[in-house]
């Protein structure tokens, strides 16, 4: 049962009976989170990154662009015009002649208000926004300050069950370490799923501890209405999002009759908020496909795509072996290959679950954590592995990910607390800082050939080795492309430092215990040793890093103008 604090006027209990004593864990926990140079750094590697290459075509960013364009230029959903006035694009639709993108509208629209602004900079005329300046903007307004605001949104909700130390260093492990920090720098719906999401997830949270008013669910349903308009399968997480919040109100300690009230009023509350953007995409589909259910994806323009999304719930079928394994351990894009701190929440999941005891809601939130990891892990098994592109990890998990951080951290936490086992907490650690340095070194290039061994060592290196460093803020303010990608490399290598540093120690540590420092080099060894085994460096692998370096914006003795003059 939720606690009730006490009316202003209660009386006190009696001075006699001394508050329960701090346990000996909870009086050596520090207070101090991350500093601010861990969070500017952070901020400067989202802000100032910008991994483009127009001679990439980028499918899925610019199909979406392009319909942002008709609609301001030509005032109508189909891009045909758009397709001959700036190009031709790929993952559309196409219906009685007329082509749409195949993908759910909302940053379609989202992107309307930024490319009206920029037309009118530009000149206010038809070819006013060049590309990448479009592509640039569209990330950074629309994909990279909503992923910064749901990580404050993570660390308000990690600190509330974490020590702070420990809820700061996952949190920036979330936001350099993992899909998160790739997604959020394309222009592309899988990382704006998670920040609508969990930003549905954080008013349903704050609801069920009586922390908001029930006008909250209002917020928790609209931000779950977006999140479907944003990407149709994020439906998964929102029906994740429906169960948490019924169990919410099912374990409370109160009358049958009470709770129903209740959880009428928060379902009414929510649908209000749900309902426009659920009308908005439903008549969407009526327009563009002729019925309010019926999505691009039945009309999909490549033939070879239809396949993969025919069958089933948008062609989520039976799980296929292979599907599972590549999605979660593949050396290319596997989820725990290139975030493997993600390993801590499998069994911090126990912790969870042997939390669910102190609340009702501690309780819904055991069944969530479990609910969704059976669920993406379904999809994840059931969908067609060939499907994911040109992808850094498996891009439809994104959505899962920040609701595995709090079973790491808890994980994380008693591993600090415990007299013993300080190398399991140096593996931990280790863990963590591996996942910013190999996720952040994927996401420099963030376009990975389906073909690839291993995209860190087979790819990322290759190119960085040779001088093609990812294109950025810095980049079109004149500086060197090697000095400004060694500046985002350092300050990488600096943050995934101070993760390990601040986590490898116990509390009350000034440094790291030598098992744990001992046990950290032995698997981070182990870790490099299996990168450098799974990379081929075959015919596969030098093709893609050849292409790549064809079409690198800002390869080595080119010129790179982030607004050209003239046509755009």
């Amino acid at each position: 049962m939720n606690p009730t604090p006490l009316p202003a006027d209660s009386p006190l209990e009696p001075t006699s009976k001394p508050p329960p004593a701090p346990t000996p864990e909870r009086q050596a926990l520090p207070s101090r989170g991350a500093p601010r140079a861990v969070w500017a750094a952070l901020a400067a590697l989202y802000v100032l990154l910008f991994p483009y290459h127009p001679g990439l075509r980028s499918p899925n960013e610019l199909c979406r662009l392009w319909q942002t364009r008709a609609l301001v230029e030509y005032g109508t959903l189909h891009i045909n015009q758009a397709l001959h006035d700036y190009g031709k694009v790929g993952d559309l639709s196409v219906k009685d002649g007329k082509y749409y993108p195949s993908k759910a509208p909302l940053l379609s629209f989202a992107a309307v208000p930024l490319y009206a602004v920029l037309r009118a900079v530009g000149g206010g005329h038809r070819h006013a926004v060049p590309e990448v300046p479009l592509v640039f903007f569209s990330r950074l307004l629309l994909t990279v300050l909503p992923t910064l605001g749901l990580l404050w949104l993570v660390r308000r909700y990690l600190r509330a069950s974490l020590e702070p130390l420990v809820a700061d260093a996952l949190t920036v492990t979330y936001g350099l370490g993992s899909l998160a920090f790739s997604y959020s720098l394309l222009f592309m719906s899988h990382q704006t799923t998670a920040v609508l999401l969990f930003a549905s997830f954080y008013a349903l949270w704050r609801c069920a501890r009586g922390e908001w008013r029930e006008r909250g669910y209002v917020l928790a349903g609209a931000f779950a209405g977006a999140t479907v308009a944003a990407e149709y399968t994020g439906a998964m997480g929102v029906l994740g999002l429906v169960l948490y919040a019924v169990l919410t109100f099912a374990f409370q300690d109160a009358p049958a009759r009470v709770r129903w009230v209740r959880l009428g009023r928060a379902a009414g509350l929510a649908t209000l908020g749900a309902l426009p953007f659920l009308v908005a995409l439903m008549a969407y589909h009526q327009v563009t496909f002729g019925h309010p259910l019926t999505s691009g994806y039945k009309y999909l323009n490549d033939a070879g795509y239809q396949p993969w999304h025919l069958g089933g719930f948008l062609g989520i079928r039976t799980p296929d072996p292979r599907a599972f394994a590549l999605s979660f351990f593949s050396p290319l894009r596997g989820l725990f290959t290139l975030a493997p701190f993600l390993l801590l929440a499998l069994p911090g999941l126990v912790l969870v679950w042997r939390r669910r005891g102190q609340s009702s809601e501690a309780r819904a939130l055991a069944w969530l954590s479990v609910a969704l990891l059976v669920g993406y892990t379904y999809f994840t098994s059931s969908f067609s592995y060939d499907s994911w592109g040109w992808t850094t990890g498996p891009r439809h998990l994104t959505g899962l990910v920040p609701f595995l951080l709090l079973p790491a951290g808890l994980f994380l936490e008693r591993q600090r607390s415990t007299g013993q086992g300080a190398w399991a907490l140096g593996v931990a650690a280790l863990l963590c800082a591996v996942s910013i340095i190999a996720t952040g070194v994927a996401t420099f290039i963030n376009y990975i050939p389906d073909d690839v061994s291993n995209a860190v060592g087979a790819l990322a290196l290759p190119l960085l080795r040779a001088g093609y460093f990812p294109p950025g803020v810095l980049t079109f303010l004149g500086l060197p492309a090697g000095l400004a990608g060694g500046v985002m490399g350092a300050l990488l290598l600096g943050t995934a430092a101070w993760v390990f540093v601040s986590l490898a120690r116990k509390p009350g540590q000034p440094w790291p215990a030598a098992p744990a420092l001992g046990a950290a080099l032995a698997v981070l060894l182990l870790l490099g040793a299996a990168h450098g085994f799974t990379s081929r460096h075959d015919t596969a692998d030098r093709n893609a890093v050849r292409f790549l370096k064809s079409v690198w914006l800002n390869a080595p003795e080119r010129d790179v103008t982030f607004w050209p003059r003239g046509r755009g």
